[in-house]
């Protein structure tokens, strides 16, 4: 039977940029959180949460990695009574091209920001975990923590995941 469904998108979740993210989803089985960043690891680009919520659950497989970890777990992406995305950022501006320098050169300014930003996640993701969240994903990175931007970090999720107290930013 069809429905009316609305979606509110603020305006700044459309800037391009290092952005950190948690899909909160109201599944069958209880609350599932999945924790997540802007900044490809193939590209020197870094698109907005919006760009990413679509992917996230669409069909295609390189990156529709939410959709696939509920259907792992049996839960029908569909059938979830409610997804909100709470995102953080631009915590760095995007690399992007530029005309002066070509792919490679791109890719060396964009790898230590995307390195930044994927330790947040994995603390990210570590922390809400810690708290006792129950997360659909695992998030692996060797990159060092970064303690400079964690505090801010973990304030800014603490207004939506009132259990995230603490965490790691130690390495």
């Amino acid at each position: 039977m069809a429905e009316l469904h609305t979606l509110t998108l603020p305006g700044p979740m459309l800037q391009r940029g290092f952005w950190l993210y948690v899909w909160r989803i109201d599944t069958p089985k209880g609350e599932r959180l999945y924790v997540g960043r802007t900044g490809d690891n193939s590209s020197p680009y870094a698109t907005a949460p919006y760009t990413r919520m679509g992917q996230h659950l669409g069909f295609q497989k390189a990156s529709n990695s939410l959709r696939r970890l509920l259907t792992e777990q049996g839960i029908e992406p569909e059938q979830c009574a409610q997804y909100d995305l709470v995102s953080y950022g631009p915590i760095f501006p995007e690399i992007g091209k530029t005309a002066e320098q070509d792919h490679g050169e791109q890719m060396e300014l964009h790898k230590p920001v995307r390195d930044r930003m994927a330790a947040l996640e994995r603390d990210l993701r570590d922390a809400l975990a810690d708290a006792g969240y129950s997360l659909l994903n695992v998030v692996r990175s060797k990159a060092q923590s970064d303690p400079e931007n964690w505090s801010a970090v973990l304030a800014a999720f603490s207004e939506n995941f009132p259990k995230l107290t603490t965490g790691r930013a130690d390495g």
